[in-house]
């Protein structure tokens, strides 16, 4: 008889749960049902309330903070793996805590490997996420990682603008090798903006290498936390000549006064995915939901084809 992989259920961590039912849609199944159980503590308890033994389980997760949403993933996988589920992917949009992915100074934790062995000690047999802050994570992981691109879904869009006198930016110098993809991909010019900070979220000076007068300008990031770079970026480009400035961030984090910057600065538009809940809407913020890709790696997955053909670049 043909082997045949087992059934594959998918579930969701409590801050996830609309994200999760778009990808269950798109997947073609019902999103499973799973209830937490709290104590007046603070603490909580997942369970599945339907079998789960022999099958593949994605569990959809971002892990933002606070740190609940870690727990209650690891937890979750604890649950899965208890309850003898044969794969256990852990399905993480928006991989938090990735910006401490090395020792940038003495006695400082480097917290993504910290993830990284918390997902494989709860019985994780799988990784799934999008945009990591850095592309060596995925070495901390002794499993197998699926890192995919918001590109597949972020480039249909700008083409879609039809942008005359195209411009990518990058707003740091971390973020020029995505810049430099983009570009070359949309056969645009390249720019780069060289920061300075004197803290975490907090800019000096910023200064811009390459010319934006009279260009339609993009900035390409992995993420937007506080919009502080984001809205200094707009406004020096658009003093220095640019026509329009918009922004494509995977990850909408937009902690603090983020949204009051974004709706006061120069930038025309600000696109994100639904990796992470938007806290509020904003007419100056597009989304464009990373559900569809998930769901159709999560097929390719469960049917052990190649998934290569869902990166652009």
């Amino acid at each position: 008889m043909p082997h045949q992989e087992p059934e594959a259920k998918i579930f969701a961590c409590s801050q996830s749960i609309h994200l999760a039912e778009k990808i269950a849609t798109h997947y073609g199944v019902p999103l499973g049902k799973v209830t937490f159980s709290k104590y007046s503590d603070g603490e909580f308890q997942p369970s599945y309330e339907e079998s789960i033994r022999g099958l593949r389980v994605f569990i959809v997760c971002s892990t933002f903070p606070s740190s609940d949403n870690l727990m209650e993933l690891l937890l979750m996988i604890d649950a899965a793996k208890r309850a003898s589920a044969r794969h256990v992917t852990a399905v993480i949009p928006y991989f938090g805590w990735a910006r401490q992915d090395r020792k940038d100074k003495p006695r400082v934790p480097i917290g993504a490997k910290l993830v990284a062995n918390l997902l494989d000690a709860a019985g994780a047999t799988r990784i799934m996420t999008m945009d990591l802050h850095a592309d060596q994570i995925q070495g901390f992981f002794e499993k197998p990682v699926d890192h995919l691109f918001a590109s597949t879904i972020f480039l249909p869009y700008v083409r879609s603008l039809n942008l005359e006198n195209l411009t990518i930016a990058s707003p740091d110098m971390g973020g020029s090798k995505r810049a430099y993809a983009y570009s070359k991909f949309l056969e645009s010019d390249v720019v780069i903006c060289y920061k300075q900070r004197r803290a975490a979220n907090v800019i000096d000076t910023m200064e811009l290498i390459g010319e934006v007068k009279g260009r339609n300008v993009i900035l390409v990031d992995d993420m937007v936390d506080t919009g502080g770079t984001l809205a200094k970026a707009a406004d020096l480009m658009i003093e220095k000549g640019a026509l329009s400035v918009r922004a494509i961030c995977t990850h909408a984090i937009l902690s603090g006064d983020a949204y009051e910057k974004i709706e006061r600065s120069q930038l025309s538009e600000l696109i994100v995915t639904d990796s992470i809940p938007l806290q509020r809407t904003s007419e100056k913020i597009r989304v464009v939901s990373c559900a569809p890709l998930f769901a159709d790696v999560m097929r390719m997955v469960q049917n052990n084809n190649s998934i290569s053909g869902k990166f652009l670049m």
